[in-house]
Parts: C-alpha cells; sequence; structure tokens
C-alpha cells in the first residue's frame, strides 16, 4: 500500500513540473523545468512496478504494465523534447509532436499503468478511507488537468468513466479508491466541457 500510494503521490506532483516549477527560470535556451522533468518517468513508473511485486502481480498485470511503461516513456519522452524545443521555436512540428502525439501517448501509457495496478491490487482488503482519499483526489484533480491542458478531454472522459465503474464493481475491496481518483474528473470534465462548449486548453483562456 505504501508503493501505492507513493506512486500515486508522485504522479500528482511530477505531472504538474511544468508548471509548478515554471519559476525556477531558464539555463541557457531551456528551461529548469525541462531538466527536472527527466525524472518524472523513472519516479512514477519505479513506484507502480514496486506496488506491483509487492502485490506479487500476475503475468497479465506485468504485461499491462510493460506495455504502459514502454508507451508512457515514450509519450513523456515525445512532448518533454518537443516541448523544450517549441518554447525555444515554436512551429506546427513541435506542437504536433508535443501537443498531439506526445500526450495521446504519455496520457494512454498512464492510463495502462493504472491499468496494471487495478489488476493487481483491485481485489485487496481496503484499509480504511482517511488513509485513501487524499492521493486519490491527487490523481483525479491530475487528470483533470492533464486531460484539459493536454488536448486529450475526449479519451481522458472515457477512461475516467472505465475506471469510475471499474470502483464500482470492485468497491467492496480496494478498488473503491477508483471511485474517488476518477468520478472528480468526470463531474469536472464534463462541466467543465458544457461550460466552454468545448474543451479549450487553460492556458488559452488565460488561466494558468
Amino acid at each position: 500500500m505504501r508503493w501505492l500510494t507513493a506512486c500515486a503521490l508522485l504522479y500528482t506532483l511530477t505531472h504538474h513540473i511544468g508548471f509548478g516549477l515554471a519559476g525556477l527560470g531558464t539555463v541557457g535556451r531551456t528551461r529548469w523545468a525541462d531538466w527536472i522533468d527527466i525524472l518524472t518517468p523513472y519516479t512514477v513508473l519505479l513506484t507502480a512496478a514496486a506496488a506491483l511485486h509487492t502485490a506479487r502481480a500476475g503475468r497479465r498485470a506485468w504485461t499491462l504494465y510493460l506495455l504502459g511503461a514502454v508507451t508512457y516513456v515514450e509519450g513523456h519522452g515525445i512532448h518533454l523534447a518537443a516541448n523544450s524545443v517549441g518554447n525555444d521555436a515554436p512551429g506546427d512540428v513541435a506542437h504536433l509532436w508535443d501537443e498531439v502525439t506526445g500526450h495521446y501517448l504519455w496520457y494512454a501509457g498512464t492510463a495502462l499503468v493504472a491499468a496494471a495496478l487495478t489488476a493487481a491490487l483491485a481485489h485487496r482488503p481496503a484499509p480504511p478511507a482517511y488513509l485513501t482519499l487524499l492521493p486519490a483526489l491527487g490523481i483525479a484533480f491530475t487528470w483533470t488537468s492533464n486531460s484539459l491542458e493536454g488536448g486529450t478531454a475526449v479519451m481522458g472522459l472515457i477512461i475516467a468513466i472505465a475506471f469510475t465503474a471499474w470502483g464500482l464493481r470492485t468497491r467492496h475491496h480496494l478498488g473503491r479508491v477508483l471511485i474517488p481518483a476518477f468520478a472528480p474528473a468526470i463531474v469536472m470534465l464534463t462541466g467543465y466541457g458544457i461550460w466552454h462548449q468545448g474543451f479549450p486548453q487553460p492556458t488559452e483562456l488565460g488561466w494558468v
């Protein structure tokens, strides 16, 4: 449970590095935040792997994890490189690899890793809710903000619905943490989409 909690908290923190550490400024023609963001896959994926190892996950969960990890690393790497280049020399090609290809691969990989963890842990006994609520809400906020700012809101909404349904099916076990982790994302993404009649990025609205 400790590794799962660590993974959730690190996911919440590292997936906001670009915004949270923007104030560190630049080093040469790059940003300090981009250099620190190199650590993101290590923190998220290694803690996820530790959670699977501790849970003695089966072959199906490890297969999902490996597929997700490769997709996550590829997507994050594409995003990080293209975003850094785009900050220095904006262009259509950098935008394509950063905002479209990179984000879709990165967040699809995130969902696959989450599916691996769920497959391995959903039917385990659930700890008291007060131990899981804060990390779960962090996931909900991060999944929402990433889906909106990453331009993947429709995919994010579909995945949030799927994980919420999975949580409802396993609500008498550890899988119930999926409900506070993804149901709020459904509400926030749906409300945002109705309010704006679409899913403009928060930066386009001047929010960030």
